[in-house]
């Protein structure tokens, strides 16, 4: 199926390419346009490509209120024959819909988002930006517009697409090992709640969290179970860890945890890592026996932004630090982010549909 969307006759296409002056940095940025669809009457319709602007919404709007509002996070690239790719956005469409049924909001066709956002980026790709590193960051959402203030899920939503033309988020790679808080005093979700959705509302309680480890000196935290046993994920990445015989660990899904594409992705890519790939309950007392040991000897983040962080150190709230190695980036680390975004800017030949080529439709 085709998406049947409308360009509006006042859409006005950017003529050059965009060269930025500088480091155009990550997120700051817009195109000209976004793709906007609505949902009444129990199904979703007119679909449209608009001027990037203000979204007029009643004030009652059930979003604001009652925080039924879902995202994704997805990226494209421009490869050596001057043509535009996104990465893996079918992975972004179901997760997206696995969002929706968390939190009651009606699934939209996987592969119309996908032409939607194909479509935007058509309209808009000499906003890619001609840099080292670049990337067209693509975010498409969900939010509820019924002006009604009872509690109840909305019967009326806009799905939207915009997108940021954004640069490497490492500017060297990922050469610099940041440091994670573990607490015990923040948990990101409970089991049975909205832990594993990209819900807009879960990232706001991660604010808090995220306060709290700078005063402590750290990137992120490194939220563990509601029993402080287990590790579960970052405040905006999936963790993993590096065995000293080289297996990559990843803490097993749960309801509590929102699946990385990018640790779905490394899940299927040992083999051309060369080594195994696995997920396990992660315990944090055998976690910091294993770094203590020297049996553990890399760490990190998995996300979509970053692609891998590494992690040099952990510190707990009362002050004590483990190093993990040499607290230095190690070698496979290095290894899966020159892997990973070798395939994404075509240097490396990826699995088959992991990329899809946006092709001319306008021009």
């Amino acid at each position: 199926m085709k998406i049947d969307y409308q360009l509006k006759p006042e859409t006005e296409r950017r003529q050059q390419q965009f060269v930025p002056e500088g480091e155009v940095g990550f997120g700051r940025l817009r195109t000209d346009h976004m793709f906007l669809m609505d949902y009444e009457n129990g199904e979703w319709q007119n679909a449209r490509i608009v001027p990037y602007g203000p979204i007029e919404m009643m004030p009652g709007a059930m979003c604001i209120h009652y925080g039924q509002s879902i995202f994704e996070g997805a990226k494209a690239f421009m490869r050596d024959d001057g043509e535009i790719y996104t990465w893996r956005i079918d992975k972004n469409a179901e997760r997206m819909n696995n969002s929706a049924e968390i939190v009651c909001i009606p699934h939209l066709d996987e592969t119309t988002q996908q032409q939607a956002i194909h479509a935007l980026i058509d309209i808009d790709r000499l906003w890619f930006p001609k840099q080292q590193g670049a990337c067209l960051y693509i975010r498409p959402f969900i939010f509820a517009t019924e002006d009604r203030l009872s509690v109840s899920p909305s019967e009326k939503y806009t799905f939207c697409v915009v997108m940021s033309p954004s640069g490497a988020y490492y500017k060297t790679g990922a050469n610099n090992a940041i440091r994670l808080l573990i607490t015990e005093t923040y948990h990101r979700a409970v089991p049975g709640g909205t832990g594993s959705s990209k819900a807009a509302g879960n990232y706001a309680a991660s604010l808090r969290a995220a306060k709290h480890a700078a005063d402590f000196g750290a990137a992120q935290v490194l939220y563990l179970d509601s029993t402080n046993t287990k590790l579960e994920e970052v405040g905006a990445m999936n963790h993993f860890h590096v065995r000293k015989d080289g297996t990559i660990i990843i803490p097993e899904f749960t309801d509590t945890i929102l699946k990385s594409i990018t640790s779905l992705s490394m899940l299927e890519m040992g083999e051309m890592l060369g080594c195994e790939v696995k997920q396990e309950t992660v315990y944090l007392k055998d976690f910091i026996a294993d770094i203590e040991s020297g049996e553990i000897v890399e760490a990190g983040g998995f996300g979509t932004a970053a692609v891998v962080s590494p992690v040099g150190s952990y510190i707990f709230e009362d002050k004590r630090v483990i190093t993990v190695g040499d607290g230095n980036v190690g070698p496979t680390i290095k290894k899966m982010y020159e892997l990973y975004t070798g395939m994404q800017l075509g240097n490396v030949e990826a699995p088959a549909g992991w990329v899809q080529k946006v092709e001319r439709q306008h021009g």
